[in-house]
């Protein structure tokens, strides 16, 4: 038996998924294309059972990057891609799942639009579409998001 210390492998960047127990962690995009902005409904619905206004979002999948995660999940709910520009930083809430509260981070990515169309959302999406960035302010669902859309809109005033 070799007594040589063992090389450890490299965690991916970023947070991965689980890495906290009872913790969640997502990555979701805000794809902007002019003064819009792409939203969803998703299939789920919140609770009590309303139907939610949000960004898309989802986890990473094993070795992929909260950067990756981001792209892949607004291709596949929103469909569409674009290129990746800064973190617009992170947002954490609890949830109930089962009777038991969850803890759940999620960090969004500014994305500048690119191509595809919201109609080719996937399965888990009933709707996708675009929507001004100062309605989006008001009518997303949840107050993390309203915040990470305001974020936007305070950076676009800085660079005029």
């Amino acid at each position: 038996m070799s007594t040589e210390p063992q090389p450890v492998p490299a965690a991916p960047p970023g947070p991965a998924p689980g890495d906290r127990p009872g913790e969640e962690f997502s990555a979701g995009g805000v794809v902007v294309r002019g003064t819009d902005v792409v939203v969803i409904v998703p299939t789920r619905r919140g609770a009590g059972g309303i139907k939610v206004l949000a960004l898309p979002k989802g986890h990473p999948e094993p070795g992929e990057t909260p950067q990756q995660a981001a792209l892949r999940e607004v291709s596949e709910e929103a469909g569409v891609r674009g290129e990746l520009r800064e973190s617009l930083g992170t947002t954490a809430y609890v949830y109930e799942r089962a009777g038991r509260s969850v803890a759940k981070r999620v960090e969004f990515f500014l994305i500048a639009y690119r191509e595809g169309d919201p109609a080719d959302h996937d399965h888990e999406v009933e709707r996708a579409c675009w929507m001004p960035l100062s309605q989006a302010a008001t009518a997303l669902t949840y107050p993390g998001e309203r915040a990470i859309i305001a974020r936007v809109l305070s950076r676009r005033a800085q660079d005029l």
